[in-house]
This record gives C-alpha cells, structure tokens and sequence, in this order.
C-alpha cells in the first residue's frame, strides 16, 4: 500500500525538523561518526515514525542508535516544538539503521575486485 499525500507531506516535515535538531544539538556527529536521516516512513494514523539513519564512520552503529535512543524524549519534545501547530500529535518514533550506503560500496567493490580479475594487469 502506498502512502497517502498527508503521509508523505508529514514524513518529510519530520526529516527535515530532525535535521535541524540534530544539527542544533550535535546529535549529527556522535562518537565521530557522521549521521544522516535518510528516510523517514510514517504510519497511517500518523501516529508512529520510522526514522532510517545512515552512519558513516563508525564500527558498532547500532551503540550510535542506542545512544540516540537515550536522548528519545528530548529529541522528541524538540520535535514537538517545532511540528506542534502542524500535526495534532507529535508521532512516537524508532530509529532504524539505513544500510543502503553500505550495501553500495560493497556491490562496487565486488564489482571491481570482477573487473580486476578479468582484466589482469601486464607487467
């Protein structure tokens, strides 16, 4: 089923307010690592929110979303502030690892360590 005009309108309201706050409050770099919110998928009833992050630069990722998962209310409540006039409630939300990125790189290397093979290099 796909989502609905509001879904995406509020999905996107969502991403880009998580943006700034991460941003305000340093939650965009943690531990060194880079964090971006990718997607942002949200339930019918607008209710409920799939926040999908891509993290780069960072060996135990899903330590970086649980450190997220600390500062849920607060991250939250921020929201509220910002979105509070457009929605009637403010959605509760998951973090959820985005490894598209890295699903990327590792085709291309696969792809290339091919190529290499059947193009062996003359000395």
């Amino acid at each position: 089923m796909s989502e609905s005009i509001r879904q995406r309108k509020v999905a996107e309201l969502i991403k880009e307010q998580l943006s700034l706050i991460f941003q305000k409050n340093g939650f965009y770099t943690l531990k060194g690592s880079l964090i971006t919110i990718t997607s942002v998928s949200i339930s019918p009833d607008l209710l409920e929110a799939k926040i999908y992050l891509s993290i780069f630069n960072a060996k135990e990722k899903l330590a970086i979303i649980d450190e997220l998962e600390t500062h849920h209310k607060e991250i939250r409540h921020q929201l509220g502030n910002k979105i509070g006039k457009q929605v009637r409630r403010v959605p509760e939300f998951v973090f959820y690892l985005d490894e598209t990125l890295d699903e990327v790189f590792k085709i291309e290397n696969l792809f290339q360590k091919i190529k290499d093979s059947e193009n062996p290099k003359s000395e």
